[in-house]
């Protein structure tokens, strides 16, 4: 009887750790299905630590993410925060107006899905169309539509950035 529900309790914590973080999720893509692959996971229930290793994929909807490494920490049923590394931890997805697909990478992405912003650290770059963002350090919230960088981000690089001309429309 123990047995069959710690097998519970693992079967519903890995369904739980799935839970898409809104950071990076666009509206339609939270309502689609989360896939996630990796070479191994690793599940701490006294920490609350989920560790996917090697070759990490995340896919939901139009998101798509890959990474080195991925933690999700959670805490009293809630995922908190997500830690991506990589050769750099890459993402892309496509937002629900139509927009420019955005694009970002880094050797560290850090998900906080309360505050719904995201760090990106180490050779960092955030782009969308042609715009393009980067630093040791950015930080981008979706709810408020801010990007900072460099020293407002207290990163120590100074930040690059390339905007591209708006597009004149043929008479």
């Amino acid at each position: 009887m123990i047995l069959n529900r710690k097998i519970i309790n693992l079967i519903m914590l890995l369904l739980l750790s799935c839970g898409s973080p809104r950071i990076l999720a666009s509206g339609s893509d939270s309502d689609q299905p989360m896939q996630l692959e990796a070479d191994s996971l690793s599940i701490d229930e006294t920490t609350g630590v989920i560790l996917y290793e090697g070759n990490v994929e995340i896919s939901q909807g139009s998101l798509k993410l890959w990474a080195d490494r991925l933690w999700i920490h959670r805490r009293q049923g809630k995922t908190e925060k997500i830690v991506c590394e990589g050769a750099p931890a890459r993402f892309r997805r496509l937002p629900d107006d139509d927009g420019e697909e955005m694009r970002g990478e880094a050797r560290r992405l850090e998900l906080y899905v309360d505050r719904d912003e995201m760090l990106l650290s180490d050779e960092a770059v955030l782009e969308q169309g042609g715009n393009r963002f980067r630093s040791d350090r950015i930080i981008y919230n979706r709810t408020s539509a801010l990007v900072r960088a460099g020293a407002g981000a207290q990163g120590k690089q100074r930040v690059q950035v390339v905007i591209e001309p708006e597009r004149k429309t043929a008479p």
